[in-house]
């Protein structure tokens, strides 16, 4: 019986490349997504992968999403918490709600989907978790402090939940991109995105399925030994 991928905000950009590559894979694949309904329509009837609608950074609905998935489909071997919003603005303009909101989904949703599927992993024996930061959590952004805050934030969660995955055989590793041809950077001006390419030295943006075929490498048995670890797909723009 094939392995059960969930990828949270999977109908769209990284997500559903992300989907799409862990089908080629072999795993059954579900997507999450949080409010597009005719979005997620499409992408169910252009890739026959199921979608269901929660919020990750409510947990109660998270952890009972997580039960019906495991009644419907299986049990979650394989987790990608990919999900991730928005609401920038410098210190001074950025509301309290602002803040949260973003801390909640894009963090808190990694806490919400490992509470939930992180317990049959331990008892089966085996697992994969997979975080998708950014760039900007490691390099910072003007505009940014509660996403660049809440994408750092996943890479120290990612490195904690590793060292108590091990043992079991359950791996948490994070994939930080840069700036990938989704909607989300096409939102941003042409002036401002011409800017940021410029600093990219294979000077591109990136493309979603060279994220997701990083997502692939750390959902198979080949990276049993990796754990722990970040791996940064920006084309070159932030080496350290």
């Amino acid at each position: 019986m094939a392995r059960v991928a969930v990828v949270t905000g999977g109908t769209r950009g990284i997500g559903r490349a992300v989907c799409e590559q862990l089908r080629s894979d072999g795993f059954t694949v579900v997507a999450n997504y949080a409010g597009n309904a005719d979005a997620a329509r499409a992408f169910s009837d252009d890739t026959g992968i199921p979608a269901y609608r929660f919020d990750v950074g409510d947990h109660q609905a998270a952890t009972e999403a997580c039960a019906r998935i495991g009644e419907e489909v299986g049990p979650i071997d394989v987790v990608v918490n990919n999900a991730g919003i928005t609401r920038d603005g410098t210190l001074l303009k950025m509301s309290y709600e602002d803040w949260n909101d973003v801390m909640r989904v894009n963090l808190g949703g990694c806490f919400t989907m490992a509470k939930a599927c992180f317990p049959g992993m331990k008892e089966r024996g085996w697992g994969r978790i997979v975080n998708i930061g950014s760039i900007n959590g490691q390099a910072g952004q003007y505009g940014q402090v509660n996403y660049a805050a809440a994408k750092s934030g996943i890479h120290g969660f990612t490195k904690a939940l590793a060292q108590e995955g091990a043992r079991f055989n359950v791996t948490v590793n994070a994939i930080a991109p840069g700036y990938i041809d989704t909607d989300m950077v096409a939102a941003v001006p042409e002036p401002v995105l011409e800017k940021i390419v410029a600093k990219i030295p294979v000077g591109r943006l990136g493309h979603a399925n060279e994220i997701a075929r990083g997502v692939s490498f750390l959902c198979s048995e080949d990276a049993g030994f990796v754990t722990g670890s970040t791996m940064s797909i920006n084309g070159g723009q932030h080496m350290y």
